[in-house]
């Protein structure tokens, strides 16, 4: 039986997550605020249901005229290619980390729940290096940047008609709070 290496990583990794010591500092979090290297998230900041508050960053993330307002982009299904109407909002993203050089993002890249587990995971990863690639050439510090991804494990809308569908596939400017 042939062992796909995405399934290996993912189940060494979570039997090396779970088998770490709960009495270190990050025993008081939450299962999921771990990021891949197991340094705690930043938790500070978080709202009611568990966003980021925005207010902490600014007005301009809060003013639906304001392109920092958006933090979701969205992909055809099956590409990773970043399509043109999003350029303008990943571009005011990287100016914006560019003048906050301490502030640090994740790009969280989710897919719909077409193609296999593993599949989906390898897209989702693609879909947030293509946003990560695009911050990089405009300048942003590589070391403000993290990539992860969900494949199809966090949705937005369930269900599988093209709406639901069309709203998961996308990646997530996750703000980190400092």
């Amino acid at each position: 039986m042939k062992i796909n290496i995405i399934t290996l990583v993912l189940v060494v990794g979570t039997a090396i997550l779970s088998g770490c010591s709960s009495t270190d500092k990050k025993s008081g979090l939450l299962e999921g605020d771990l990021n891949r290297e197991g340094n705690a998230l930043a938790t500070e900041g978080l709202d009611a249901s568990g966003d980021f508050d925005m207010n902490r960053l600014g007005a301009e993330f809060s003013d639906p005229a304001n392109p920092l307002s958006k933090r979701t982009i969205y992909f055809m299904h099956d590409s990773s290619q970043i399509q043109q109407e999003f350029i303008p909002i990943i571009a005011a993203h990287a100016q914006y980390l560019l003048s906050h050089p301490g502030q640090k993002v994740i790009l969280e890249g989710h897919t719909d729940e077409l193609g296999s587990r593993e599949y989906n995971i390898a897209l989702g990863e693609q879909r947030a290096k293509a946003v990560f690639r695009m911050m990089k050439v405009q300048g942003v510090s590589g070391n403000q940047l993290e990539i992860v991804s969900y494949g199809e494990e966090k949705p937005v809308a369930e269900g599988m008609d093209l709406a639901s569908l069309q709203l998961n596939r996308r990646v997530e400017i996750a703000y980190r709070v400092q």
